[in-house]
């Protein structure tokens, strides 16, 4: 018995150290050498160099000032980050659209784009379609006294094209860059 046992908790200390420690610092060195800020969680500073949140995660903003990011089902929280999982045929969802197009709703612009009713999969997508900042620009320009095209061309400033899809815009990274006009 002991000739099988011997070699089977061997066998078991060298492939935990091998994928439990040795593989884990591979991994992590290379990924700090190579992808710094990416390994270290694509963290977004201000111009005192102060964290205000992640490029990967988005955040809640309200008020009139802000663009607001699409709404989450977890409430922005990374640990609950999921769908809802509510069916189109839930009277609940019904009523989460409903309501959050009547919060959304900006006066002469028409109906609210499905971007900024819609949650992603994550709940957490920081990600909007310019079509969906651009609705936001009247009610921001608005509350900020700010002339539209200003924020026009701040919003030209801050569309991405990613490598497939679509163009798009952090909401994170456009309200900071609002927030220093």
């Amino acid at each position: 018995m002991s000739t099988m046992i011997r070699p089977a908790l061997t066998l078991l200390a060298l492939m935990t150290l091998i994928t439990g420690v040795a593989y884990p610092l591979a991994v992590t060195g290379i990924a700090q050498v190579a992808f710094p800020a990416q390994a270290n969680g694509s963290l977004i500073h201000d111009a005192d160099g102060k964290v205000r949140g992640s490029a990967l995660i988005a955040q809640d903003f309200s008020g009139d000032n802000w663009f607001h990011p699409r709404p989450s089902a977890g409430a922005y929280a990374t640990v609950a980050s999921g769908a809802s999982n509510l069916a189109p045929s839930n009277p609940a969802l019904a009523t989460r659209v409903i309501e959050d197009a009547q919060k959304q709703q900006v006066a002469g612009q028409g109906p609210v784009p499905l971007a900024l009713l819609t949650t992603s999969a994550s709940g957490l997508d920081p990600h909007l379609p310019p079509a969906a900042i651009a609705y936001q620009l009247a009610r921001v320009a608005a509350a900020r006294n700010l002339p539209v095209s200003t924020l026009q061309q701040l919003l030209d400033k801050h569309i991405e094209q990613p490598l497939v899809g679509p163009p798009v815009v952090n909401v994170l990274e456009l309200n900071l860059a609002l927030q220093n006009l």
